[in-house]
Order: structure tokens, then C-alpha cells, then sequence
């Protein structure tokens, strides 16, 4: 999936539209067969969803509408995603916070019950294995989401260290949800929508808390969170009631909150400003380089303790040699792997994600350059098909968020 997910969207969108099925099947690299599905996949193909390959899973890249019209609507009133490809777990025991603090960079201690945060899981050289969004839902009961595509590194890696952690007398255990579903629910219309089927006041859930409640009949996981910049939730679901949840949420909304595929939701979280783990984020890349130093908690800065926390310790001080910045550019979209000059032709850097944003009809990107050269303000020059396009370093977000927060 290394180029963008708008980018193999319109790919999607061109061959279907002359027919061309087997062609969307060689490119994204897998047979039908050998995908697994959601609970929601006859649905995403009873709706018009477009399935594609995704991380091992049958995903809908868009569905009858284009993908720019799509990003629109969310913004303007919302969108319904299927996220269940991504991997919800439960770690429990009075030892599950001082675990995970051995394997994150968050003050998981810090957070108080009912609360989470972005954080990311780094590797002994300070990278990221993946990054991951955890909830302290209690003192002793940590819920996390980790990425489809990392799924089985990341369980693999929990393990290992968990085994060693017991080995010692630490009190953790785990469970994998997955016997649940998730849908991410996104927009200005997503509380009013929802709020229709809980009994729940969630104009008193603010963006990063959680809550478990009664949704639509069913307990679910509730989380004000989301990936596209916008106010919304992510709803973990027994999947037996997934379907109709889905079908509820669509329902109250009359018709403005949309089913949506992974092809918008890539534009919408490059318009937010947020990494795409694969692309913007790598094993090789520290939280410092991209640009996630505020998620390091003050004690974890203090103390580490984190694996790799001798390097990014260091960055911190020091400063890293290359960080992730924004563009936006002339001519064509930029893609994962343009190169990027400064004005006098020296190579700088490389652009990890781009494309063309459908809210600021323009195209816009992200990418890391040498420390010094990723200030607001700065030309560069972004190589694609070995020309040279006018480039500017540009403050992200691009499009302003809109976070449900206290005032």
C-alpha cells in the first residue's frame, strides 16, 4: 500500500470504469480468496463498495461516489468507516500500565481512568513499530488499537516482552477483541447522529476519553477520537450487532452521513496532518523526526524506560538530523518517494505521502528533510517524472481540526 491509498483509489476508479477487474486484482496483489473479511463486507458490496486488498483484508476503497466527493461530505457532515481490519486489545493486571510503559513512549501511569493518547511503540534504535492510539480504562485494564498491517509484528512483540515480564513476577495478561467489530464514525454530524442511539450525555465525552455504554442495544467501546481531523468516535462492536449499528447510524442521519472507503480516508488524514504508518512512519523513523515529541509524556522524558529511549532521550536534547514537514506544491500531486531539493537542485529529502486535497483544491504533502530546512516558509523544489516543481514548507494541519475539547 507504500504510494497512498487516494492515489490506488483512482487507479480503482479508471479500471473499473472500462471494466477492468482483473487489472485492479494484479495491482493490488492478492486473489479474493486469500482476503479476510469483515462482518460488514456484504454490506460494503450491497452498497456499492469497491473491494480491495488492504493489509490482508477485503476493504472498500470508495463506493458510488468519487473520493473527493466523499472527503467533502465528511467534512461538511460525515462519513461511516469500517475499520474493523485493525486490531483492538485489552491488556489487564495490576502491572498492565508499568508493562506497556516498557514498550511505549506515553505516561501510561499519567493518564487518568477513562482517558488515552496517541503513542507509539519504538524499537532498541529509538523507531517506530507502529503507533497506536491506548486507553487507560481503569488502573489495572489498558485497551489499545494497533494497525491492520502491523498486526502481526506488533501481537508478536507484546508477547514476547510479556513473557519476559512474567517471567519476573509481573501481573498482565491480554485478550484480543476478536469478537468485535470497529467503525469509525467521523464529522459534525457524528455526535448529534449518535447521540440518537445511546442514552449516554456525549456532550460530556471529550476528544481522547472513553467510555463503555449501551449502543443501539449492544456494549460497546466508545472513543472520541478518529483519523480525519474532524470530531467523531470510534465504536468498538460485538460483531454480531455490527451490521445493525452501521445501518442505525445511516439511518438517523437521513441519507448525510455516508459510507466511506479507505481511499478517502487517506486524503482526510493527510489533509489532518496524521501519519500513515508504512509511508510517514517506519521502523527507521523516531518519534522526534516525526514530529511527535509532544507524545512523550514529562516523566517518561525524565525517567525513559521505553526501549530506545537512550536514542530518542538524546534527540530530544540534541535535536534529530531530519524531520517531517509539509508541502504544498505546483504541477502534479507528489508522490511517496519524490525527491525533494532545495533551490539550488541538492537533495534534502523525500516525500512520504501526497496527493491532491479535495478541500483545498491543491496538491499537498508530507515527507522529512534535513533539521533547519523544515520551516514554514521554505522552497524547495519536488522531483516528479524528473521535474523539478515549485515546493513550500507548510505548517500542518493543512486543513484546521476540529477536536471536540473543553473550552
Amino acid at each position: 500500500m507504500r504510494g497512498g491509498l487516494w492515489q490506488l483509489g483512482q487507479l480503482v476508479t479508471r479500471r473499473l470504469a472500462h471494466g477492468d477487474k482483473k487489472a485492479v486484482a494484479r495491482r493490488c496483489f492478492a486473489s479474493e480468496a486469500e482476503l479476510k473479511k469483515t462482518v460488514f463486507h456484504d454490506f460494503h458490496v450491497a452498497h456499492g463498495g469497491k473491494m480491495v486488498p488492504f493489509a490482508g483484508w477485503s476493504m472498500p476503497i470508495q463506493y458510488k461516489d468519487s473520493i473527493m466527493d466523499s472527503t467533502i461530505n465528511c467534512r461538511q457532515n460525515g462519513s461511516l468507516f469500517d475499520v474493523s481490519h485493525m486490531c483492538g486489545l485489552s491488556l489487564k493486571g495490576k502491572d498492565a500500565a508499568p508493562f506497556l510503559e516498557k514498550l511505549v513512549i506515553a505516561d501510561v501511569a499519567g493518564l487518568a481512568p477513562g482517558t488515552g493518547t496517541l503513542t507509539v511503540f519504538t524499537n532498541e534504535k529509538g523507531g517506530a513499530i507502529d503507533d497506536s492510539v491506548i486507553t487507560k480504562v481503569t488502573d489495572d485494564h489498558i485497551y489499545l488499537v494497533v494497525n491492520a498491517g502491523c498486526r502481526d509484528k506488533d501481537l508478536a512483540h507484546i508477547e514476547e516482552h510479556m513473557k519476559a515480564f512474567k517471567a519476573k513476577g509481573g501481573d498482565v495478561s491480554w485478550h484480543i477483541h476478536d469478537e468485535r467489530s470497529l467503525l469509525a464514525l467521523q464529522g459534525p454530524l457524528a455526535a448529534p447522529v449518535l447521540q440518537h442511539l445511546t442514552k449516554e450525555d456525549l456532550s460530556k465525552l471529550y476528544f481522547g476519553e472513553f467510555r463503555v455504554l449501551d449502543i443501539n442495544g449492544s456494549q460497546c467501546f466508545l472513543t472520541r477520537t478518529g483519523y480525519t481531523g474532524e470530531d467523531g468516535f470510534e465504536i468498538s462492536v460485538p460483531s454480531e450487532h455490527g451490521v445493525d449499528l452501521a445501518k442505525a447510524i445511516l439511518e438517523k442521519s437521513e441519507g448525510k452521513i455516508r459510507l466511506t472507503g479507505l481511499g478517502a480516508r487517506d486524503s482526510l488524514r493527510l489533509e489532518a496532518g496524521l501519519c500513515l504508518y508504512g509511508n510517514d512512519m517506519e521502523q527507521h523513523i523516531t518519534p522526534i523526526e516525526a514530529g511527535l515529541t509532544w507524545a512523550i509524556g514529562k516523566r517518561r522524558r525524565a525517567e525513559g524506560g521505553f526501549l530506545g529511549a537512550d536514542v530518542i532521550l538524546k534527540q530530544l536534547e540534541e535535536g534529530p538530523s531530519i524531520r517531517r514537514a509539509g508541502f504544498i506544491s505546483s504541477g502534479p500531486p507528489p508522490r511517496s518517494h519524490s525527491e525533494i531539493q532545495d533551490e539550488g537542485g541538492k537533495n534534502i529529502g523525500e516525500i512520504t505521502s501526497g496527493g491532491f486535497s479535495p478541500c483545498l483544491q491543491k496538491n499537498i504533502a508530507m515527507g522529512y528533510v534535513k533539521s533547519g530546512l523544515h520551516k514554514a516558509g521554505t522552497k524547495v523544489k519536488i522531483i516528479i517524472r524528473g521535474k523539478a516543481n515549485d515546493g513550500v514548507v507548510t505548517k500542518m494541519p493543512f486543513v484546521p481540526t476540529k477536536y471536540y475539547k473543553t473550552s
